[in-house]
């Protein structure tokens, strides 16, 4: 009401159901409110059971990342337990090929060529034949150096299978990185004794076996001419101090003559 003349401006009947349906409404609005409020806000982010959505995403990611690790971890594993393979003799030189089983069945295949079909294709065979020592022989801008200086005992003979040359050297001799290249393997076997082997670029791998003892581990970075290792006589295959020296390119063996000059 006016309180000069008294005069009742606006009136209102209060009861329960009155009370109950405004305070219900206003509950109601307060709760839609709340619920935006917390939905679209960073507010959320306070409550108790709520993560961040960078959080979300940070998480994810690094999901992703440890499944390309442990597949990239696998094929490692795979690739070094191969290495040990190959230096144990588990491995034999006839299956390093394997791989190249599928080319072989293609040829078994009647496929009706025809006499120009032929001769093109015997072209190209015979181009390919020596394709891998070819490219390694081109492969010029790697310079190697000796890992030893000493009297060859025993050279690379493919036929008997002996993938190395056989170097006679006074134990404890330095031996050294023939490149630069990372260690791949840093071990014992049984037959071999100390073994490192170093991966060079353009698909090199360096192979020293029998040291008395190596200076450095699987992972480590050595540079041309650095000292890897000291010669001996260490395995069950070995007959007195040398080093014995592998050269392979692109996962075949070749003579390492043909690129390192071992002369005393």
């Amino acid at each position: 009401m006016n309180h000069d003349d008294l005069e009742t401006k606006m009136s209102f009947k209060l009861n329960l159901l009155n009370v109950f349906i405004i305070g219900g409404l206003l509950a109601l609005l307060l709760i839609v409110l709340t619920t935006l409020l917390i939905t679209f806000t960073p507010l959320k982010e306070y409550i108790p059971g709520y993560s961040s959505t960078k959080l979300k995403k940070t998480a994810t990611k690094l999901v992703y990342q440890v499944d390309s690790l442990e597949q990239q971890l696998v094929i490692n594993q795979k690739y070094i337990t191969s290495v040990k393979a190959l230096l144990n003799g588990n491995i034999k030189y006839d299956e390093i090929n394997q791989n190249n089983t599928h080319i072989n069945q293609i040829d078994k295949v009647n496929l009706n060529a025809s006499h120009k079909d032929s001769v093109f294709r015997n072209t190209i065979d015979e181009k390919d034949r020596y394709t891998v020592f070819n490219q390694a022989t081109k492969k010029n801008e790697i310079v190697f150096f000796a890992p030893v200086k000493g009297e060859i005992t025993s050279g690379f003979d493919s036929k008997d299978k002996h993938f190395a040359i056989d170097i006679a050297v006074p134990k404890k001799t330095p031996v050294k990185a023939v490149a630069d290249g990372t260690i791949i393997f840093s071990g014992f076997t049984a037959d071999t004794g100390y073994v490192l082997i170093v991966e060079h670029t353009q698909g090199f791998l360096s192979v020293y076996k029998h040291n008395a003892s190596l200076f450095k581990e699987q992972g480590d970075l050595v540079l041309s001419g650095e000292v890897i290792a000291n010669s001996g006589s260490t395995g069950n295959l070995t007959t007195g101090p040398h080093l014995h020296f592998e050269l392979w390119s692109d996962g075949y063996p070749v003579n390492p003559i043909d690129y390192i000059d071992f002369e005393k």
